[in-house]
């Protein structure tokens, strides 16, 4: 049996992210971070200015192409929200190279960006001002599988299989083939990064919100945008989807079940742009 922190540890070896993740990351925690030395530091990666200033010329910001400076996006977005979308944007890069057995890197990441843009709508929905964070940890919320797929691939094929078979949540199957499952695996993969203290809580929390301590609030939305990811892969309705989501979570986002529908309709609607903007090596089919 296996623990995240195993996992994660033959993961390392893999994959990283890049060095001017980890210096931008370094001047938003300095209490003399400034915008200046962000846009700097973005601007002397001609690869990662391009994307910035598409993303942020896209529909996802509404700029319509008035940004063409790192310096004027920096000012605009300010450095929390650079730092976020660098990581966002390095994700394809950091996994390049990865090519787990029995995983289907294309619905992997289709999954993932669907997964974000759910979380987000619910977010922009309760009126959140962390709604484009929220999009970025849906990104990562099934990052656990990417390495676990990686790392012990026949283990996690099983599990899949016999969650299939059985009807069982996958979770339960992978704590009881793997040892952990994909939560705490994406869990400690995000705490071992230096990632924002959030990130892991909520990664973590995912499967049952009511555990994520302060950041339980964004681990229900997770949570629910994870259930149209999964309606999604199997071809359920979303009234199937919502009857899975625990009373008690809808209770804590103040929100109704039939409201799911609406969720995997906006997600649906920009996944295909928004896949383009973050893995633009990826096709939507």
């Amino acid at each position: 049996m296996h623990s995240a922190q195993e996992l994660v540890s033959q993961l390392d070896a893999l994959v990283s992210l890049p060095t001017v993740y980890h210096r931008i990351r370094d001047e938003l925690d300095s209490p003399d971070g400034s915008v200046i030395e962000v846009g700097r530091l973005v601007g002397a990666d001609p690869a990662l200015t391009a994307r910035l200033l598409r993303v942020v010329n896209s529909a996802l910001y509404g700029y319509g192409g008035q940004i063409d400076t790192v310096g004027r996006a920096v000012q605009i977005l300010g450095l929390q929200q650079v730092h976020d979308l660098v990581l966002a944007m390095s994700l394809s890069s950091v996994f390049s190279g990865v090519r787990p057995e029995h995983m289907d890197m294309h619905r992997f990441w289709r999954g993932s960006v669907m997964c974000a843009l759910a979380a987000r709508a619910i977010a922009r929905g309760l009126g959140l001002p962390s709604a484009e964070r929220l999009f970025v940890i849906g990104l990562l919320a099934d990052l656990g599988h990417l390495a676990m797929y990686q790392v012990v691939p026949d283990l996690a094929y099983e599990a899949q299989v016999q969650a299939d078979r059985s009807g069982e949540p996958l979770a339960d199957t992978e704590r009881a083939v793997i040892g952990c499952d994909f939560a705490e695996v994406g869990a400690a993969l995000v705490d071992h990064w230096k990632l924002p203290p959030c990130f892991s809580e909520v990664l973590g929390a995912q499967l049952d919100p009511r555990l994520g301590g302060d950041s339980a609030f964004d681990a229900a939305i997770v949570h629910v945008a994870a259930q149209v990811v999964r309606a999604d892969r199997y071809g359920e309705s979303s009234e199937e989807a919502a009857a899975r989501i625990d009373s008690s979570v809808w209770v804590q986002l103040s929100m109704s079940p039939a409201s799911l529908g609406r969720i995997r309709e906006e997600a649906e609607l920009n996944l295909a742009a928004y896949v383009a903007l973050f893995f633009p090596k990826l096709s939507v089919q």
